[in-house]
């Protein structure tokens, strides 16, 4: 991890900021999790096919090519561009596109259900899900270019998670339990690293292996409320029930938001911060909830204590102009007005896999100088936030914060550090 104190009235502070997410990160690493699954694997008659998608798609395959070595018949590896360190034995990897699908998401998909199509009831397919799946894993329905921009539309609109992947699921042959049913009669040995609000399995990636909850009236609505622009052919494709039975399919998780905060926990205390967990169910927008964490630091600063406040989930993040940022900078710039003037306060929110919308940054960091240091470079925090520039702002004030592709992917987590001297 990169740690960035020019300019920093408490350079420890933002090192320590740094180390309580570098601690949450490392605690949530998929490997561990994969390996400890693995022993409730059952062993198949025939063929052991493996299929691992999503941003810790490369990290949990390597974790389980590890654990079981040749008893692996051959497999195939989704993620996101940049994500795969090496080659696999026996394993083939693929990268796509992230957030938004792309043709090689489309033709490794198609890899995919090639390699699982035909097995036997006597077959068994390890399915290793982690988030960014249901952008990775995606055989759409109706032409690419369509996906694409009712993609970018639900992205556009600040449209939930839950909500996006209603969509993804009525317009895709893989994803709300269809790919399970492309793997029948072979049994689906799932192992799943949850980045959604609550470990719902049919929302992780899209459900691709999961009885689906949503509806078509669901996806409709969603239409409605959005006022979203579709195709005749989509429409049509929206209008087809995704499965709401499966059973040939065992679903373990191994990983969730509220194992990322409780390590941030276990990191503050360490470094003898007193922490309270706000939440591990974060979901709105951005700014309010950078906003809030701002106001709770404020109202805490002058307590004489060394405190530490923790907030996991994921927000949104409404576009309003043409820049460049992602939910975490946005949260953390959010913060950063009520931080103004405080000494030894900070907010710093990062995404869990490093990447925090499509940047190279995992989130952003802000104290009680940011705004200060935004105004001498003739920047505002509203005019950024109105521009959607969270990006280029932090890094005007050294407040980018930087970790590349961690392997894991849980969710964000926000934490907001007050030291008393």
């Amino acid at each position: 991890m990169q740690r960035h104190t020019p300019h920093t009235p408490s350079p420890s502070l933002r090192e320590d900021a740094e180390k309580v997410i570098h601690h949450a990160i490392d605690r949530n690493l998929p490997g561990p999790a994969v390996h400890a699954a693995l022993r409730d694997l059952p062993v198949p008659e025939g063929c052991l096919v493996l299929v691992a998608i999503g941003k810790a798609a490369w990290a949990m395959a390597k974790a389980a090519s590890d654990e079981l070595g040749e008893k692996l018949d051959c497999g195939i590896v989704i993620t996101k561009y940049g994500h795969v360190e090496k080659p696999i034995s026996g394993v083939t990897c693929y990268e796509g596109g992230h957030p938004v699908v792309d043709a090689a998401s489309v033709d490794a998909t198609r890899k995919a259900e090639s390699l699982v199509e035909g097995l036997g009831s006597h077959d068994l397919v390890l399915f290793l899900v982690s988030g960014g799946g249901s952008a990775l894993f995606e055989d759409p329905k109706i032409p690419l270019a369509q996906l694409e921009d009712i993609t970018r539309q639900l992205l556009a609109c600040g449209a939930s998670i839950e909500e996006m992947n209603t969509i993804r699921k009525h317009l895709s042959h893989v994803k709300g339990g269809r790919f399970a049913q492309l793997c029948s009669p072979a049994h689906v040995f799932v192992i799943a690293l949850s980045d959604v609000v609550g470990d719902r399995l049919d929302t992780i990636a899209s459900g691709p292996a999961y009885p689906d909850s949503s509806t078509v009236a669901d996806a409709l609505d969603i239409v409605d409320r959005y006022e979203l622009s579709l195709s005749p052919s989509a429409l049509a494709a929206l209008g087809e029930e995704t499965p709401k039975e499966l059973d040939n399919v065992q679903t373990h998780i191994t990983g969730s938001v509220r194992a990322l905060v409780a390590s941030a926990a276990e990191a503050c205390a360490k470094l003898g911060y007193d922490p309270l967990v706000l939440t591990t169910s974060l979901d709105c927008e951005a700014r309010e909830a950078g906003a809030f964490l701002g106001a709770i630091a404020r109202e805490h600063a002058s307590d004489g204590r060394d405190l530490a406040f923790i907030a996991g989930g994921e927000t949104v993040v409404h576009l309003r102009g043409s820049g460049l940022g992602g939910r975490n900078q946005e949260l953390a710039l959010s913060a950063a007005p009520a931080l103004a003037g405080l000494e030894n306060t900070c907010v710093i929110a990062v995404g869990s896999d490093g990447t925090d919308g499509p940047t190279d940054a995992a989130g952003g960091y802000v104290d009680g100088t940011t705004t200060r240091l935004l105004a001498e470079a003739g920047l505002s925090v509203p005019d950024t936030l109105d521009a959607s520039d969270s990006y280029h702002t932090l890094a005007a004030c050294d407040g980018l914060v930087i970790t590349g592709p961690t392997g894991t992917n849980v969710n964000d987590v926000a934490v907001a550090l007050i030291r008393a001297s």
